[in-house]
């Protein structure tokens, strides 16, 4: 862009006026990544991402100043929103800020994500629930294992742990799919087998830790995960969230949360076997379309 071009712009998106601002900054200094290429890739994923985020409240994971600066979580939608971003105002037990309830943003139509990823939210978290029309938080929907690699253990290691989920999940009679975390791990996602799915994964990751001592743990210690292979199973607790398919990581580069095939998770003995940036995964939706949920 030039050097005259208007700090500010005014864009329709789905008949929304969105205003857009500094889009030649910066946000992956790394890449020389773009917070104009951040909307670009949030504008074009959104026809598979949107749906994974319906019905979910929405944690963003901001970086105002790019990925080399000061970020934050942001849970209650910002005061100064379109009046047309829709809200959920939802009950918050346990919350750190010590609030009763959290005005989540509820992302269910383009002009939304645009205007969030005006906010460098690069990073969209969600929980493994959805909410109802009046507010309800419905019972789980999703099953999800984050499976976290503690050094020198990579995401090969975690595509192996992926394996041996799928075989457990499979003699259950349960179908999964799995998705890069974008960032060092991975997770194997399925349809709630069960109404206490925090139960259901934590009895699945303490099998596999007691089969698999030598590549496999199910405790939060971090002392004991070096070389190995964290099965958190506690993602499945209700207040907490796991990031959304599709979505952007900040790391060095635009790498994004990505869906990936069994195949892909046999085949992967390297870590760029399973690193898609944000490029990539909008040529991956193009030829072979929504992965994840298949």
């Amino acid at each position: 862009m030039s050097s005259d071009t208007p700090k500010e712009v005014a864009v329709r998106v789905e008949g929304r006026t969105v205003k857009l601002t500094n889009l030649e900054k910066v946000l992956y200094p790394g890449f020389g990544f773009t917070k104009g290429e951040v909307i670009d890739y949030y504008t074009r994923i959104a026809p598979v991402l949107l749906p994974h985020l319906k019905d979910r409240p929405v944690t963003l994971k901001r970086f105002p100043n790019g990925v080399d600066g000061k970020w934050f979580f942001e849970k209650n939608a910002p005061e100064h929103r379109p009046e047309w971003v829709r809200t959920m105002r939802l009950e918050s037990p346990g919350s750190t800020k010590g609030n009763e309830t959290v005005n989540y943003v509820m992302v269910d139509e383009l002009a939304t994500l645009v205007w969030l990823a005006n906010l460098a939210a690069l990073e969209l978290h969600v929980p493994q629930w959805t909410v109802g029309p009046r507010g309800g938080k419905r019972d789980p929907d999703l099953l999800v294992f984050d499976l976290d690699p503690g050094a020198p253990a990579t995401v090969v290691e975690c595509a192996r742990v992926a394996e041996l989920i799928r075989v457990v999940l499979d003699d259950d009679g349960v179908d999964c799919w799995a998705k890069t975390s974008g960032n060092k791990g991975m997770q194997v996602y399925a349809y709630a087998p069960a109404k206490d799915t925090s139960e259901y994964a934590k009895a699945v990751a303490q099998r596999l830790a007691r089969e698999q001592p030598g590549l496999i743990v199910s405790t939060m210690a971090k002392a004991q995960r070096t070389g190995k292979v964290f099965i958190d199973w506690s993602q499945n607790n209700t207040a907490k969230t796991t990031v959304a398919p599709y979505s952007l990581r900040a790391r060095e580069r635009p790498a994004v949360s990505t869906p990936v095939t069994w195949d892909e998770v046999e085949e992967c003995e390297v870590v760029e076997d399973l690193v898609f940036t944000a490029d990539e995964v909008l040529e991956r939706v193009e030829s072979a379309g929504d992965l994840f949920g298949s």
